[in-house]
């Protein structure tokens, strides 16, 4: 194939629809709240604390859209990079398995989850998606799990992320660490809870048209000859 052929077949996909929107949105938000000198996001995406300035108001509306909305905003693009880059690994891999629907109500239910745990006993605020990444670590690890068999990878996710935690705490006021963890325990329960989605049935169908080609040439083998058969075409002369 020459180059010409193969760049014309090339073409980039929009392959997990929900991750990569997403990601999108994210990078949206922090663009704009760059521009607007970092008022965007502190306003519209950042959920408040149970003690901290200002706290929610359960008479306040926009309280509830922070509430829910925080996994939008991020501190800084180091902050965004950091979380997109589990997101984007991990997240096509359960939209594949999953599907997308499904992906959305897994991170609206951790993200409402993170928020109120946040809200009731989190002295800080919280944005940022680092309870979607920590949520779909734990999805991505538990999906390997048998009734008889832990992997080693998830005991050592596990150790590491909550040590990173619970060392870090106190140094960005920013991160919660119960509603990280929280958002772990939303993965691990999605994936005894969630079914994944019915694989498509084309290697099936395949496989199925397969034997019967195979059973349709053992057939012609073992036919036994005819007297029709024993004749000899020569061109268009039958002798």
């Amino acid at each position: 194939m020459n180059k010409k052929n193969f760049l014309s077949n090339f073409r980039i996909t929009y392959n997990a629809p929900a991750t990569l929107t997403f990601a999108l949105i994210s990078a949206v938000i922090l663009f704009a709240d760059t521009i607007l000198h970092n008022t965007l996001i502190p306003a519209f995406f950042t959920c408040p604390g149970a003690s901290s300035e200002p706290a929610f108001n359960p008479s306040n509306f926009l309280d509830y859209f922070r509430l829910l909305f925080h996994i939008f905003g991020h501190s800084n693009w180091n902050h965004f990079l950091g979380n997109m880059a589990f997101i984007l690994l991990l997240g096509p891999v359960i939209e594949e398995r999953y599907g997308s629907a499904l992906l959305v109500l897994m991170m609206t239910i951790t993200s409402l989850v993170t928020g109120v745990l946040n809200v009731c006993f989190s002295p800080s605020q919280l944005l940022g998606s680092s309870d979607i990444a920590f949520m779909m670590i734990l999805l991505t690890s538990f999906t390997t799990i048998s009734k008889s068999e832990i992997p080693l990878s998830f005991i050592l996710i596990l150790i590491l992320y909550i040590g990173r935690e619970i060392l870090g705490s106190g140094k960005n006021e920013s991160i919660s660490t119960l509603a990280h963890i929280a958002g772990g325990i939303c993965g691990s329960m999605f994936a005894f809870l969630a079914t994944p989605k019915p694989k498509a049935k084309v290697s099936s169908q395949k496989n199925a048209k397969s034997e019967n080609e195979k059973s349709a040439e053992r057939t012609i083998k073992n036919k036994k000859p005819t007297a029709d058969d024993e004749t000899t075409v020569v061109g268009s002369i039958e002798l």
